[in-house]
């Protein structure tokens, strides 16, 4: 599940928002404080060792530093010598933006490989419950299905609920990149779905590839399915804050600074993942050139203007969609700002025809998923505004209409 998938009623939402000002109080005195004091991650323990490598005698650059420094260094590396770093610190290469891509899916085949065998004997460990053996195994299954060879891991990190990130198409050869940003109750578990999988972020992301292809078939495109901060559980104090968006933020800015090639950027956030995109709007490079939210609660400001980026920003929310019932408000830290679908926000508003309800804007078939795939790719010309003469494609490339219905 993902992205408010739960279709609570707006009382619901209303009552979260009050008792998440007791909660918010109780963090400035320091019960949340609890949730800092934690055993070093297998994430932060390969970072560590990282820091502490050296190869041919010389000491690894800092992993934190400029993704261009890192590019730098990984560019100077024979074949061999990346290929070792990748086993002997397959979870920091894995998550290092700078890495070549195809090095990160390597070393996250390694890591997922290492992180399956641990699940599979937690899963007959019998100091865990029934309940921890259980999870154990949809773990590993998750982590198998990972380890396909076709998939291509950008990110991995086992820790907690888990982070992933998935691409689709080539990161090398792209011209047009999407990152496709969910929203709530995203991480390994929920990463992928059998059932409804249109409404998870690898069907989300592939829908999103095929729509793109169809739309221009001789545009290289690619996409990546971004579950790769923390997102909310669920409808509670996290959802009704920015505290995650601003986490999350600054590791989708850490990715796009990351990317290669010159390819141009949308950034195609659905739901709470707008709040993410609203909040790093003001950092993203300029070669993000796009970006659309769908179904947003609000991007924490009360007009795109103040998103404070060159970015051209979209909108779009189905007429069946509850999101459209909650608070548009901000106030005091809770609450998200403005209906980015408003007329007074001044995005420009796409149709969502079809999209049936809260999690049905990456259907095949829909307005909604054409119209993403379509700023994904820039084709302006063919994008549907949501409203009869819209001004949504006024001023854009290739285009000599102000809309149309």
């Amino acid at each position: 599940m993902t992205s408010f998938d739960t279709s609570p009623q707006l009382n619901v939402w209303r009552a979260l928002l009050a008792l998440a000002v007791v909660f918010v109080m109780l963090a400035t005195t320091g019960w949340t404080a609890l949730r800092s004091q934690r055993e070093s991650t297998a994430l932060q323990a390969s970072l560590a060792k990282w820091e502490h490598g050296r190869l041919h005698g010389l000491p690894l650059p800092d992993p934190a530093s400029d993704p261009t420094r890192l590019t730098r260094f990984f560019a100077s590396l024979t074949h061999k010598d990346r290929d070792r770093l990748a086993h002997r610190y397959p979870l920091a290469v894995g998550n290092m933006n700078g890495a070549p891509a195809t090095l990160r899916y390597k070393a996250n085949h390694i890591a997922l490989e290492q992180a399956r065998k641990v699940e599979k004997k937690r899963m007959h460990d019998s100091r865990l419950s029934v309940a921890g053996q259980q999870d154990a195994g949809r773990r590993m299954s998750r982590y198998a299905s990972l380890l396909d060879p076709a998939r291509h891991i950008l990110a991995f990190d086992p820790q907690g609920s888990g982070r992933v990130a998935e691409v689709f198409g080539s990161l090398d050869r792209a011209e047009r990149i999407s990152v496709v940003v969910p929203g709530v109750d995203t991480d390994l578990l929920t990463f992928q779905r059998t059932s409804r999988k249109y409404s998870a972020p690898v069907g989300m992301a592939k829908a999103l590839y095929a729509a793109e292809r169809a739309a221009s078939p001789t545009t290289r495109a690619a996409v990546i399915a971004w579950a790769d901060y923390t997102s909310p559980d669920g409808l509670g104090v996290d959802a009704a804050t920015g505290l995650r968006a601003e986490e999350g933020a600054v590791r989708l800015n850490g990715l796009l600074r990351a990317l290669p090639g010159r390819a141009r950027v949308a950034l195609v956030c659905h739901s709470y993942g707008s709040v993410v995109c609203g909040v790093a709007a003001h950092a993203v490079p300029r070669r993000v050139t796009d970006i659309a939210v769908a179904a947003s609660p609000g991007m924490r400001v009360t007009k795109a203007s103040h998103l404070g980026t060159t970015a051209r920003v979209w909108a779009m929310r189905d007429a069946t969609d509850w999101i459209q019932d909650v608070p548009y408000l901000e106030l005091g830290g809770l609450g998200h700002g403005a209906d980015p679908v408003s007329s007074a926000f001044g995005a420009r508003v796409l149709s969502a025809r079809d999209a049936q309800g809260h999690a049905g804007y990456f259907q095949p078939g829909t307005d909604s998923l054409r119209n993403l795939a379509e700023v994904g790719v820039g084709a302006y010309d063919a994008v549907t505004c949501a409203r009869e003469n819209d001004a949504c494609r006024a001023g854009l490339p290739g285009t000599t209409t102000a809309g149309r219905a």
